[in-house]
């Protein structure tokens, strides 16, 4: 009973089949105007038996006629492209044509997914799909079906191959290598990341080495210099193991979406391609996220062993729909970091007003460590004010769109006068200038 049902779960017609037998009723129809063309209806309606079943024998008869593997990596890297890869083989002794549906997570929400494809006999092939994860968290996998038509086009058999599996989806740790390769090939400069002139130098001293023309004479050691007889001056390195930390604001602020994305999301990706950019510097990189009276620390260090732990802990952070508390917040950061450090807050603030709100906990904060706040520009305003006004009511919109583009640059000022450094970015382009901001402190010797 089981093999019968599994039998009659497997089995479809083609489109062929149902035009077919659509021809052969015509022809019978026909045949009651015209009585010669009954027997060419009867002969025709054997030829489609016997079709049929020689379709029917072909699909059926083999018993693993298809083998279907499904490839890809361990995890997913979140907004980025991940390759899902399902190699078919083809035992069958005549050319298949093939359709494979992949049973794909909800997340997705993608019901149309179809690969098409033709197999010779004996013939391996891998189709290869790419997945763009927006949202971390568990992808559950399902079935493989493939669909066989036979020779004559007129049934069609499915196999289905049962390997459910389930994916993380992690922070983008693409990105990570990406940048991490294009550090070693010395390429940043090609996606806008580069390094500023060291202006000066830092307080740590290195070894004392003979004056060459062009050194400052500033860094002159007058005591070794009279021992030498030549001119000697101190050199010093750039200063390290410092400590830094992003601090992430999980609000209702970062809940808005953008490119399918929240602006948590972007922030997380760009929290930790940057705390591997300040780990290759010699820094100590940390983690601070808060949301409500609720501040989880990681503290700073610079152990191999602390990306993964950075990555674990992303992992696991989403948006609340509560107000952040950031005096909750420099309480938790006053007791928990013993040492200045430069902190890197990504938050949103879309108004003047609701900066105002937190530029005392702000100010507080900047008066024991090196802040930075980095919020979003709102790239849909932008587009809303390049947009051509074709009535009144579009002019209205352009002139509320930028009334709100002009208070987020408001707030740059207001952070400046308080002397909070901040950086406004649009989330695609988060990354880069987080890290160029970096390079530029560590350049100035700030950080």
């Amino acid at each position: 009973m089981k093999q019968l049902a599994r039998f009659y779960r497997s089995l479809f017609f083609n489109t062929g089949m149902y035009l077919a037998l659509g021809g052969a009723v015509l022809l019978f129809i026909a045949a009651y105007f015209i009585p010669v063309l009954l027997q060419v209806a009867v002969l025709a309606v054997l030829a489609f038996l016997m079709l049929l079943l020689l379709d029917f024998l072909q699909l059926y008869l083999p018993a693993r006629a298809i083998s279907a593997v499904r490839h890809m990596a361990d995890r997913f890297s979140n907004g980025d492209q991940n390759e899902v890869s399902l190699t078919i083989r083809n035992n069958y002794r005549f050319t298949a044509q093939i359709t494979i549906t992949d049973e794909l997570p909800f997340q997705f929400q993608q019901r149309d997914f179809l690969l098409k494809g033709i197999l010779h006999s004996g013939e391996e092939k891998t189709f290869t799909y790419q997945l763009r994860p927006v949202e971390r968290g568990e992808y559950g996998f399902g079935d493989t079906h493939v669909f066989v038509s036979g020779i004559f086009g007129l049934v069609k058999r499915r196999f289905t191959f049962h390997h459910p599996v389930t994916v993380k989806v992690y922070p983008s740790f693409v990105q990570l290598r990406q940048y991490e390769l294009m550090s070693f090939k010395h390429h940043l400069d090609g996606i806008g990341v580069h390094r500023k002139r060291v202006i000066g130098h830092s307080m740590e001293f290195d070894h004392i080495r003979e004056y060459v023309r062009g050194d400052d004479v500033r860094t002159l050691n007058w005591k070794a210099t009279a021992r030498r007889g030549n001119l000697m001056v101190n050199n010093f390195m750039e200063e390290r193991s410092q400590q830094v930390y992003c601090v992430i604001d999980k609000g209702r602020n970062m809940k808005m979406p953008f490119d399918g994305m929240t602006l948590l999301d972007y922030a997380i990706n760009s929290a930790l391609v940057f705390c591997n950019v300040a780990l290759q510097k010699g820094d100590k990189a940390g983690l601070a996220t808060f949301t409500g009276k609720e501040t989880a620390i990681l503290p700073a260090s610079s152990k191999r062993a602390q990306l993964s732990k950075l990555l674990e802990q992303l992992y696991h952070q989403d948006t609340q729909w509560t107000e952040s508390d950031y005096e909750s917040l420099g309480v938790h950061l006053r007791t928990s970091l013993s040492q200045r450090s430069l902190l890197i807050l990504y938050t949103n603030f879309e108004s003047a007003s609701a900066m105002q709100r937190q530029l005392p906990y702000l100010r507080q904060l900047a008066k024991y460590h090196l802040l930075l706040v980095v919020f979003f520009e709102n790239t849909e305003l932008k587009k809303l004010n390049e947009r051509k006004a074709a009535e009144v009511e579009d002019i209205y919109i352009q002139v509320i769109a930028q009334k709100f583009a002009h208070e987020k640059k408001q707030i740059v000022r207001e952070l400046a006068h308080h002397g909070i450094m901040s950086l406004l970015t649009t989330p695609e382009q988060l990354t880069v200038d987080v890290v160029n901001k970096y390079l530029e402190l560590k350049s100035r010797l700030l950080a």
